[in-house]
């Protein structure tokens, strides 16, 4: 398991693993979210741990009826090639 926590004010999620954090960084306009930044430090590169932040991110979207635009590439592919979260995309 992941410490992924969703730090609203800063409209951020971080992943804190072996003292280096990982981000996905969103905007919120009413009912649609972009998610614009994925951040993974080089060492922490190749785990997988950006998947998982970003997995977040869209089962947050998703709790919260929003639709998604994935304007930073990592999401884009991640959605792309995980079928399950495209009846997100705005």
């Amino acid at each position: 398991m992941h410490d992924i926590r969703h730090i609203e004010a800063l409209k951020r999620f971080e992943l804190h693993q072996d003292g280096a954090v990982c981000e996905l960084d969103y905007r919120r306009e009413g009912t649609v979210v972009t998610f614009h930044h994925t951040g993974t430090p080089e060492v922490l590169r190749g785990q997988g741990l950006a998947g998982h932040l970003v997995q977040a991110g869209l089962q947050w979207a998703r709790a919260q009826g929003l639709q998604v635009v994935p304007v930073c590439s990592y999401v884009a592919t991640y959605i792309r090639r995980h079928p399950e979260w495209q009846d997100l995309l705005a």
